[in-house]
């Protein structure tokens, strides 16, 4: 079990009923310090950064709390501290919560309280990253560094993407699916000179065929039936800054050549309208498809294809980079307690290496999925190998052959049905339910998250097609 407690107090009979207090209530492994300075040393030395929250008494010889709590506001400010003091003066608490403490408890405190000052703490410190993060990621400022893994396993990867960001050059991300291009891409943008401005990303695979040329370069009123307002486009929208064009070897044949003039002439022309409009964005493109061998198969032009891949960039699989594993599925529980509530869980030892060893093959996406139905079904505080049941039964998640047969569903799908007339969209909806159902493994629940659906409503159209 890691030790995500650091108890840091010079009584010693102090820090053994508080470690016991967090082993019995929360099923929290603590390591013990006697003073700041003693502190400090195991904070540098916690290289995997597992310690998750720290208890520090105000009154130590060496180095006291207040002290302690300004180095750590400076050199940790995402450990969240909880103060305590034997002295009942107020001003000490208000110094303290200036500093950047949590909460500030006197003693003796009641285990009670003391749980929920934990617990509370814990929460407001993942919700602050959270909140970091979202915000990064709407300014236009996701960089490589908060990336898990810029350290690990990416770092070969990002040394390269770190010169695209430098330059304006279209660039492919290639790769698995969910090995995490998107948030790659958005990194890319972040620490390039369009950082700040729009990032908005297209997933090319999800429009319908029709829309194709009207979502990416917009269309004018009453250009088409159903276009009731005028609509700019999702490459006007980026202006200045990025477009990430996801699955672009889904694009029909005519939009590719579409496409190919915006990348030469830096213009746009709405349907409708007859008139083209400059842009000014950088385009990078992902794709899990051999473009190559699409190229040579007729199905991707091979001048959008060299426009395209002026610098090419790989995405290594989970299973290659497994140092990086351990990293996520906590990051993964920290995210699932932001969006369900509740307190980060620990991992067993034994899990560790069970996910680590792991071969993963639906890649990141599929180690948060799992890690997500673990935290729903465990009952304790830490989640070990019972809680991943479906993992390695096989239950509910994809193969190598599933995923493969799911790629090449899912390439399958076509507003044009076989006989040359257009599907209805109930026809439709009901060909990516049975896609998401085979994917999930019949997993209903996974199924209509995916597809952005309640689960009420995804369970009325299963019975009601008889899927």
């Amino acid at each position: 079990m890691t030790q995500p407690v650091l108890i840091v107090e010079d009584d010693q009979m102090q820090r053994q009923m508080l470690a016991t207090l967090m082993k019995r209530k929360l099923d929290f492994g603590s390591c013990e310090a006697e003073n700041g300075r003693e502190a400090l040393r195991i904070l540098e030395a916690d290289t995997s950064k597992t310690i998750k929250l720290i208890i520090l008494d105000l009154d130590m010889p060496v180095m006291g709390g207040m002290e302690t709590l300004g180095i750590l506001s400076q050199k940790y400010p995402s450990i969240p501290v909880i103060m305590l003091t034997g002295n009942k003066d107020i001003e000490p608490a208000v110094q303290a919560m200036k500093l950047g403490a949590i909460d500030f408890l006197t003693k003796p405190y009641e285990g009670d309280r003391m749980m929920v000052t934990v617990k509370n703490a814990l929460k407001i410190s993942i919700l602050s990253k959270e909140v970091s993060r979202l915000k990064s990621e709407k300014e236009g400022t996701f960089t490589f560094e908060n990336l898990i893994g810029h350290d690990g396993g990416l770092l070969p990867i990002i040394n390269i993407g770190r010169k695209a960001a430098a330059s304006d050059i279209p660039v492919l991300i290639t790769g698995e699916t969910g090995t995490g291009k998107e948030v790659f891409s958005e990194a890319i943008h972040g620490e390039g000179g369009r950082a700040g401005k729009p990032f908005i990303a297209v997933n090319c695979g999800a429009i319908p065929a029709q829309l194709v040329e009207s979502t990416l370069f917009g269309h004018e009123k009453g250009s088409f039936t159903g276009a009731t307002e005028k609509v700019i486009g999702k490459f006007r929208e980026a202006e200045g800054g990025t477009i990430f064009l996801d699955e672009v070897g889904e694009l029909p044949l005519d939009t590719q050549v579409k496409l190919l003039r915006v990348l030469q002439q830096k213009e746009v022309e709405p349907v409708g309208s007859g008139k083209p409009v400059p842009v000014n964005v950088r385009v990078i493109s992902a794709t899990n498809r051999d473009l190559e061998k699409e190229v040579e198969e007729g199905n991707f032009r091979e001048d959008l294809f060299f426009r395209l891949n002026v610098l090419q960039i790989e995405l290594p699989p989970l299973r290659e980079r497994r140092e990086d594993i351990t990293t996520l599925a906590s990051h993964f529980i920290e995210r699932f307690c932001v969006n369900e509530g509740g307190v980060p869980k620990d991992l067993s030892k034994a899990m560790e290496t069970k996910l680590t060893n792991h071969d993963w093959p639906g890649n990141v996406r599929q180690l948060e999925n799992t890690i997500s139905r673990a935290m729903v079904v465990s009952d304790g505080n830490v989640l070990d190998i019972e809680d991943f049941a479906a993992l390695f039964s096989g239950a509910g998640q994809p193969t190598a052959n599933a995923s493969q047969n799911f790629t090449q569903k899912q390439q399958d799908i076509r507003v044009i049905s076989s006989d040359g007339d257009f599907k209805t969209v109930d026809d439709i909806e009901r060909e990516a339910m049975d896609i998401a159902l085979e994917h999930f493994g019949r997993n209903i629940t996974q199924a209509a998250k995916a597809l952005g659906m309640a689960k009420s409503t995804f369970y009325k159209k299963i019975k009601g097609a008889n899927m």
